[in-house]
């Protein structure tokens, strides 16, 4: 048996030690075992597998006692004892079911975000689990896609922002369990929104856009990356030379793990690059994947390509090396008792569910308040509650929900019912489930004729959104369309509350509507959230981190476009007539709701943008102050926004770019000063080399509460 690693001398070099004297113990039999990945209904006779020191990690399985059972013959009936990787997906919890990624991307609160990633890491270690396969941080800029849903959206600064904090969550707790980014890359940006498409970017849009939240996640030190499902420019993305070897490896010197997607390797055949799973493993080896996830390629045909010298053993050599370094890192050759944490471990309620709650709340999004409709007054005496959300439990967990109770969750009806006292009388009627089987619409139009005012809660189920489920229609299913149009037609005030995972285009809706809230799918708390922030208990400050579309047509749509040539809006030049612009003749070009937009229930002013410096040097710092002021009678919290542009450069630059943002609390008529402070190599962009520069030139600091600022001020870099 393989001595325990506390017997290694403690030196700087003993973790490298450790590994090597291991390595150099294993049968090339034993070393492919680790970089095999099967799941518990593996076909194969996993038992003896294990015991034969043949499979390195499982995934999906979430028994304590099960993993208990395998890890125990891995360690004490295997050869060399050596500890299995346990990997799970927590998207976005374990068992206490948190917003959707792109809900809490919402909330712009990375401390949040942070303290959120923490608490689920330790709650699937808990479980026994080791490595999180999350987060993902793929830009998506096409909500047709199902896996906007995991996303953090659509803007590269505030994506990479979210990846570090999830990162730092995931990594920073105890048990030590390993992070996983994925999908490396380029996934979001699947031909049609349509998912395991084909993705075909230049390699500028790849590095400016797609890349850096990787980047982002790799400097807050995550140690595996998962590779995407599709083909980049006409080569897999599990095989691809320019993402794995030239960019992965050797420019960001990353030497991790990198586990392919599930089956991703098996589907090198699908794909047409590969005549058999032969094949695919020796193209998969040779690229420098180190661990195959369930298509068994690795299994069945690597040992034998190493022996007829097709695969050097060199390769398995460094992949090996790397699985091995991270379950030394994780602690996982200490033979701790799993059972100690699997026993001891009790989640203590109160301040789990205010942590869920608190995540609910900062993921509302308030885009449209007419007349100061919210909060609901207490002197209204009847509400309908209208809409097949009004009952709904299970669609508020939104997708990769597998471990979360829908009886743990709360019903809208019945948080509303709560929040409002007695002498307010909440009547529902579904009119119709999620799906439009049901028509009881001529029901719930009588409800609501009968009311003061109507909370009409609508949405898309768990089911459609989230991996393979891709849409190319935007709206509501089943009767929800026409009962939306019914309700509204009554003329009674009406908050429509959207429940999705993703953004949907009902303009017409958002239109009539006084009143509009982006609820996403807001996890166990979100009926409770919902109905504090109807009451005003709760004071919205999310921000959209995604645009909204008003029709599919203009998808994809986000504010960080290029100029174009002739842009819609010219000035000082030669004026084209309007049918020789960048526009639509049956569209304008705007979304129904733009990025980084949100209203709160407060009224926040923001004046005097001053720089300390109006010209600096390219190692320089942009630093700047502006005062915001709360000039209402409710406290609440502004996220200011900070975009640059980059006026002449040598590349053409997007119209305006985040830079920077600040999350800030302000009570009632209180105001504050903030300061920024920017490295000029922010400001950097990719010459035509393919090589960041920062350009001397005019830039353009914009500063406001969303992407369409209202303050503005020029400097100059040297």
């Amino acid at each position: 048996m393989l001595v325990n690693e506390s017997t290694i001398n403690k030196n700087n070099s003993w973790k490298d030690d450790f590994v090597k004297d291991l390595l150099h113990q294993m049968t090339l039999s034993e070393k492919i075992g680790q970089m095999v990945q099967v799941d518990s209904s593996w076909n194969g006779q996993i038992k003896d597998a294990l015991v034969a020191g043949k499979i390195g990690s499982i995934l999906t399985i979430k028994n304590p006692k099960l993993i208990d059972e395998y890890q125990n013959i891995a360690r004490k009936e295997s050869r060399l004892g050596i500890p299995l990787l346990i990997g799970n997906d927590v998207i976005h919890g374990y068992k206490q079911i948190f917003p959707i990624p792109i809900a809490l991307a919402s909330s712009w609160n990375l401390e949040l975000i942070t303290e959120i990633a923490k608490f689920s890491a330790y709650e699937a270690a808990q479980n026994l689990t080791n490595w999180i396969f999350g987060p993902m941080v793929d830009i998506s800029r096409d909500p047709r896609w199902g896996r906007i849903a995991e996303s953090c959206g659509e803007d590269v600064f505030l994506s990479s922002e979210i990846a570090s904090a999830w990162v730092n969550g995931f990594q920073s707790g105890f048990p030590k369990v390993a992070a996983c980014v994925k999908h490396f890359a380029g996934y979001g940006a699947v031909e049609a929104g349509r998912d395991y498409n084909t993705v075909d970017l230049s390699e500028r849009r790849l590095r400016e856009v797609y890349l850096p939240p990787f980047k982002a996640a790799l400097e807050a030190g995550v140690q595996t990356f998962m590779t995407s499902f599709t083909d980049v420019n006409g080569i897999p993305a599990t095989i691809n030379p320019l993402l794995i070897k030239k960019i992965l490896r050797e420019e960001w010197a990353f030497d991790g793990v990198l586990v392919s997607d599930y089956d991703s390797i098996g589907e090198l055949v699908h794909h047409g690059v590969a005549a058999n799973l032969r094949e695919a493993a020796k193209l998969s080896a040779l690229a420098g994947v180190d661990i195959d996830m369930m298509s068994d390629a690795y299994y069945f045909h690597l040992q034998e390509l190493v022996e007829m010298n097709e695969v050097p053993e060199k390769y398995i050599d460094q992949s090996v090396r790397r699985i091995l370094a991270l379950k030394q890192d994780l602690g996982l050759f200490k033979h701790v008792d799993n059972h100690f944490f699997a026993s001891s471990w009790k989640t203590e309620n109160q301040k789990t569910d205010e942590l869920l709650l608190k995540a609910a709340r900062e993921s509302i999004i308030l885009l449209k308040n007419d007349g100061d409709l919210l909060p609901l007054k207490s002197n209204i005496q009847k509400i309908a509650l209208i809409g097949p959300f009004a009952d709904n439990r299970e669609d508020l967990l939104g997708s990769w929900n597998f471990d979360g109770d829908p009886e743990d969750v709360e019903m809208l009806k019945e948080a509303l019912n709560k929040e409002f006292n007695s002498s307010t009388q909440i009547i529902w009627n579904r009119g119709t489930d999620v799906l439009g089987k049901v028509d009881n619409l001529s029901q719930a139009v009588d409800v609501a004729s009968r009311c003061d005012l109507v909370i009409l809660a609508v949405g898309e189920p768990a089911s459609f959104s989230g991996e393979a489920h891709s849409r190319t229609v935007l709206n509501l299913p089943g009767l929800q369309m026409k009962l939306c149009e019914e309700i509204l037609a009554l003329g009674i005030p009406v908050v429509l509350v959207v429940f999705s995972g993703r953004p949907l285009c009902l303009s017409v809706f958002y239109e009539q509507a006084p009143v509009v809230l982006y609820a996403w799918q807001g996890g166990k708390m979100a009926a409770q959230a919902l109905a504090e922030t109807l009451t005003g208990k709760s004071n919205p400050s999310s921000k959209l981190p995604v645009s909204i579309p008003k029709s599919t047509g203009q998808i994809p749509v986000y504010y960080a476009q290029k100029r174009t040539g002739r842009p819609a809006y010219l000035e000082g030049t030669l004026q084209f007539n309007e049918a020789h612009k960048s526009i639509y003749i049956d569209e304008s070009n705007e979304p129904a709701f733009p990025f980084g937009f949100g209203l709160n229930f407060s009224k926040f002013e923001l004046t005097q943008l001053e720089l300390k410096e109006t010209s600096l040097s390219d190692d320089g710092v942009l630093e700047f102050s502006l005062k915001i002021k709360n000039s209402s009678k409710v406290a609440g919290k502004e996220i200011i926004q900070v975009y640059i542009s980059d006026e002449v450069s040598s590349i053409s630059q997007p119209i305006k770019e985040l830079k920077a943002f600040q999350k800030v609390s302000l009570k009632a008529d209180e105001s504050k000063t903030i300061y920024f402070s920017i490295p000029c190599k922010k400001l950097a962009i990719l010459n035509r080399d393919l090589i960041p520069e920062v350009e001397p030139g005019q830039f353009t600091l914009w500063v406001g509460n969303s992407s369409c600022c209202t303050l503005s001020a020029s400097f100059m870099v040297q």
